[in-house]
């Protein structure tokens, strides 16, 4: 699977190489606001496998620095220094993320109650529970 997106003004490009690791749903109270939706929508792929192009801004919140273009603002990444992952908004994907179903929904505690949860997909309250952890 190849995937290309970018930022509104494209400034910023990027590309995709590979199946992301994983897709979910957070309802968390910074992710509402980064986004200005009711939650944000995501896939997490391997930083080896994205290619990025274009210069980036970062503000540092509570999961890492996220990323957005500085000439249009849009949110189009978030990494914590020396992560071997990259959170990538799917929203920001050149074709509709149609094929990309969340396998997991977090900070549930903060859904919208007019907003069903998604069928077969993880309900955590908060944070996922990190292996190892």
């Amino acid at each position: 699977m190849k995937l290309s997106g970018g930022c509104n003004c494209g400034q910023v490009r990027y590309e995709l190489d590979g199946e992301p690791v994983r897709v979910g749903i957070c309802h968390c109270e910074t992710c509402r606001k980064s986004s200005g939706s009711a939650f944000s929508y995501f896939g997490i792929w391997p930083r080896a496998n994205a290619a990025l192009s274009g210069e980036l801004a970062c503000w540092q919140a509570r999961a890492g620095g996220e990323r957005f273009c500085p000439a249009c603002g849009s949110q189009l990444f978030c990494w914590a220094d020396g992560s071997d992952e990259i959170e990538i908004k799917l929203g920001t994907l050149d074709s509709p993320p149609s094929t990309l179903m969340p396998a997991y929904e977090l900070w549930t505690i903060r859904r919208e109650p007019w907003l069903a949860h998604q069928n077969g997909a993880e309900q955590h309250a908060r944070d996922r529970e990190q292996p190892g952890a």
